[in-house]
């Protein structure tokens, strides 16, 4: 049986392996697929793990300017 409950902003960060402050900001930047349900974020893990695939988690060069040079 697969689980298609909702998850939270903390679950999909700890799915992800990303704080919750990186889940608003794609959210909000980078258009993660997500639904506001009155005050809360809610994510279907699916619907993020496809989009994760399709390569938009990376498509910004916004990336934490402190974690950029220990990269290269």
């Amino acid at each position: 049986m697969t689980e298609d409950r909702w998850l939270s902003v903390d679950e999909i960060a700890e799915h992800l392996g990303i704080k919750r402050d990186t889940v608003y900001r794609w959210v909000t930047d980078r258009q993660m697929p997500g639904h506001k349900i009155g005050r809360l974020w809610k994510f279907n893990k699916k619907e993020v793990d496809d989009w994760v695939k399709s390569g938009s988690a990376g498509d910004k060069d916004d990336e934490d300017p402190n974690t950029k040079d220990r990269l290269k």
